[in-house]
């Protein structure tokens, strides 16, 4: 896993820093359960994993505070199927 990821209340985002780029999932949550609507790298880090690693710190913390997920972007979609070991936190 890479930095951690910091929420932008503002923006509503979770927001991770990689070599002075911001990679973030636009997200909302309702009844305890986090919806990844939209999940951005900027064009100079894509292909390099940095959205992986977006991903990754935010399941952790879903993990941790004891939320579940859904998945509305594609690529937050297909980042789990490929990632079973959150299967138990994600909700389709």
């Amino acid at each position: 896993m890479g930095n951690p990821i910091t929420f932008n209340a503002k923006d509503s985002r979770y927001e991770q820093e990689h070599g002075g780029h911001i990679v973030y999932a636009n997200t909302h949550t309702k009844d305890g359960v986090l919806y990844i609507d939209y999940v951005y790298a900027p064009p100079e880090l894509r292909g390099q994993g940095a959205a992986g690693c977006l991903m990754e710190a935010l399941m952790e913390h879903v993990r941790k505070e004891g939320m579940k997920a859904t998945p509305v972007c594609g690529y937050a979609a297909g980042w789990l199927k490929r990632h079973g070991e959150y299967a138990d936190l994600t909700i389709t």
